[in-house]
């Protein structure tokens, strides 16, 4: 799918960067093991502190990019029920075969996607960040009506909106309180845990981001 195709199918312009050439070389920057393996460290950890055993058995991510979250849960726990919506079509081409029929996948924009079921867990890493400022609150009620039970959300963190270049890009990179406009928008959310992720960890070094999971039904 290339960027001129993409120009007539999506709502916004970034959905089109994402869905284009920008897209496909991001898929190139990020696919190294050592990537993968502090994803593994990353939700091993999120998984034992924060979810019991039967607390979480079906997870559904917003823009899982070529999987590797997904492929570290999985690893987890191999008979996770796990569904992905990716806007890239060399990233979906990659999840398809990797994950064959283990993974439910949306090819679409998480601002088109329609929610068909729920999951105990419904997750977004690193796109939140992307979302043309004016479509968040769609992102948001997609998220909270994926979800039966959790939200988890790491992103760039900023307690108030701002924009930040791209890679030479305007208008790409928003960095806000994501999961506070959440908690803001439904009362019924409850803050289990935050936490941080550093570039210069030791072990398992990541982007510099900020998690929250985020617990629905609580009041």
């Amino acid at each position: 799918m290339g960027l001129e195709v993409a120009r007539n199918m999506y709502k916004t312009e970034q959905e089109d960067f994402w869905a284009g050439e920008f897209g496909d070389s991001y898929i190139e920057r990020n696919k190294d093991y050592s990537v993968y393996v502090s994803k593994l460290a990353f939700f091993a950890e999120i998984f034992s502190k924060h979810f019991g055993k039967n607390d979480v058995k079906s997870v559904i991510e917003f823009g899982s990019n070529i999987g590797l979250n997904l492929k570290a849960i999985q690893t987890l726990n191999p008979v996770m029920d796990l569904a992905a919506i990716e806007i890239n079509e060399k990233a979906v081409a990659g999840m398809k075969k990797h994950f064959g029929t283990s993974v439910k996948i949306y090819q679409d924009s998480i601002i088109n996607y329609q929610v068909e079921n729920t999951y105990d867990l419904s997750m977004i890493c690193g796109v939140l960040i992307h979302i043309n400022p004016d479509e968040l609150q769609t992102v948001y009620e997609k998220l909270y009506e994926s979800s039966n039970k959790y939200i988890l959300i790491s992103e760039y963190y900023n307690p108030t909106p701002v924009e930040v270049s791209y890679r030479g890009n305007l208008n790409r990179l928003f960095k806000r309180d994501f999961a506070g406009e959440m908690m803001d928008k439904y009362p019924d959310l409850k803050l289990v845990d935050y936490g941080f992720r550093y570039h210069r960890d030791n072990m398992f070094p990541m982007d510099d981001s900020t998690w929250f999971i985020l617990e629905k039904g609580v009041r």
